[in-house]
């Protein structure tokens, strides 16, 4: 069985349950705002600190940092790995703090001096101000993730964003009763979840320090302008920021020109992004995770045959499983949503609007999904230029794009631009890094990918058929109907996919009955 199918367990795991909790989130999100234009300014001020996040955090920072962190424990020993950490978390809350300052302090001018009269831009201007900490708070978080990493600890770091949505989903219910009490309206009311973020952000970070402490990790203040290691990491991240951040800058260009367009547009194209998010969580973002510090490692020692391999077995698994989930989206996109979502402020035209963004973005899932591994890789090789330049292509491609359709075609055109620019991002980094390594191990991949696509195709046409015939038949009234209407078709479409690729031998079944065989036999045990 792959050993890295069997480490990725924990990660996955704890990624699904961090990934449920997170659509939770967006259901009650949506019973109480809808899609509404609450909702719109709510989504595009949350949206400006994550991509923060994911510039300074997830992102270029840990990808540039984590290489170096590995090199320094195998290279220099355990104290000069966490002085070199203690440096690069003093230059991150500066940079954090001065950026959150400057924020706070230019929204706080730009509503002073009055020039801006729209009330949608007035709420979301106001939202952001409050939720700027956040900025700070997620990067400290994401970064002690990166360094538990590197340690070999992937559960409790993952564990930590649940702890963020269990914090964003109790402020919810906090704004409603403290609203009704007081007589609020919901643009007034939706100031609680932008408090319930920043508490959030917090509990996230505190999560993680006690398993630090314990791997010998204590926070000093050291100077970061003069350590080599902040020079070198802020060198790599600047370009590279954009490298890794690529789709998360795509949500928020085209979050900004659907914020312009329609009252709902926006809000909309947010519940088809937080559908993709789980299995892209569960298994792209998981395997990227666990493939950084393995890759450095490897990179490091000058392993390349090694690297290779792991890269393209990496790949491998990940083309199978979001192949499926990237059909069972397109297919069940209009029953999902509305199991899901339609309840409260979110009513039939919201799921039906929903939906089609979803089927349009849902078919660039496994493209998303292997450009967060491809990037980590050219991170651990330490080249940083190359998906930079690339993303800036594919950016302003999807800009383009997007500003061509979205005017016709809503929050579905905004779901193909990122599609579109997602299949051309992945087959640039492919390309380059061919070039690179001289070679890829994807021989697994090119000699399976035919029987993959077919039984792709063939399970995605039975769920569609089977949620036709329900809904004809049987309809959606009640929530078991609804159940039914999403599970019934999607069990089928797993059995036949599933049964395709174990009937042509492609392995891939066989490792994932495989680990959950082992995993049961150690549960017995």
């Amino acid at each position: 069985m792959s050993q890295l199918l069997k480490s990725s367990g924990a990660m996955s795991a704890a990624t699904m349950l961090s990934r449920v909790l997170g659509l939770v989130r967006a259901i009650i999100y949506t019973r109480f705002m809808g899609t509404s234009w609450v909702a719109d300014a709510f989504y595009l001020a949350f949206s400006v600190p994550n991509l923060f996040r994911r510039l300074l955090g997830e992102g270029a920072l840990t990808a540039a940092f984590i290489p170096i962190f590995k090199t320094k424990e195998k290279t220099e020993g355990e104290a000069a790995m966490w002085q070199a950490a203690n440096a690069v978390i003093s230059g991150l809350m500066i940079a954090g703090a001065a950026i959150v300052l400057l924020g706070f302090l230019g929204i706080s001018a730009a509503l002073a001096l009055g020039f801006i009269k729209d009330g949608k831009t007035l709420l979301m201007l106001g939202l952001l101000r409050v939720m700027m900490p956040y900025l700070l708070l997620v990067c400290l978080a994401a970064i002690f993730m990166g360094m538990l990493n590197t340690r070999g600890h992937f559960f409790v770091p993952a564990m930590g964003a649940t702890m963020l949505n269990i914090v964003m989903i109790t402020s919810v219910g906090l704004s409603v009763w403290i609203g009704r009490m007081n007589g609020w309206r919901l643009d007034q009311q939706v100031y609680g979840l932008a408090i319930g973020v920043v508490i959030a952000g917090i509990a996230q970070a505190a999560f993680q320090l006690p398993l630090l402490r314990k791997e010998g990790f204590r926070y000093q203040w050291t100077p970061p302008w003069t350590d080599p290691t902040v020079r070198r990491v802020v060198a790599q991240m600047i370009p590279g920021s954009i490298g890794v951040a690529a789709f998360q800058i795509n949500v928020l260009m085209t979050q900004g020109l659907a914020f312009a367009v329609e009252k709902g547009v926006l809000s909309s194209f947010e519940v088809a992004v937080r559908l993709m998010e789980l299995p892209q969580g569960v298994f792209g973002i998981s395997m990227a995770t666990i493939l950084l510090p393995t890759l450095s490692g490897l990179a490091a020692e000058k392993k390349y045959p090694e690297f290779r391999a792991t890269l393209g077995q990496g790949v491998n698994w990940l083309v199978f499983m979001n192949l499926l989930a990237s059909v069972l989206l397109v297919a069940l996109a209009e029953p999902m949503i509305r199991l899901l979502f339609e309840h409260g402020a979110f009513d039939a035209a919201s799921t039906h609007a929903s939906a089609s963004a979803l089927m349009f973005l849902a078919p660039g899932l496994v493209a998303f999904s292997v450009v967060n591994v491809l990037a980590r890789a050219f991170y651990a090789l330490g080249d940083v230029k190359t998906p930079m330049w690339i993303s800036i292509f594919c950016l302003v491609t999807n800009l383009i794009i997007t500003a061509a359709v979205i005017w016709r075609f809503k929050q579905a055109g905004m779901g193909f631009a990122n599609t579109l620019t997602g299949l051309m991002n992945v087959s640039l980094l492919f390309y380059a890094l061919r070039k690179k390594l001289k070679t890829l191990e994807l021989v697994e991949l090119r000699r399976h990918i035919a029987v993959l696509l077919g039984a792709a195709a063939v399970a995605g046409c039975a769920a569609w058929l089977l949620f036709r015939w329900w809904a004809n038949h049987l309809g959606h009234d009640s929530f078991a109907t609804r159940l039914g209407e999403v599970f019934v078709p999607m069990t089928l479409a797993t059995a036949i996919y599933f049964g395709i690729s174990a009937a042509f031998k492609t392995g891939h079944a066989h490792d994932v009955f495989g680990m959950f065989k082992s995993r049961l036999n150690r549960s017995k045990g």
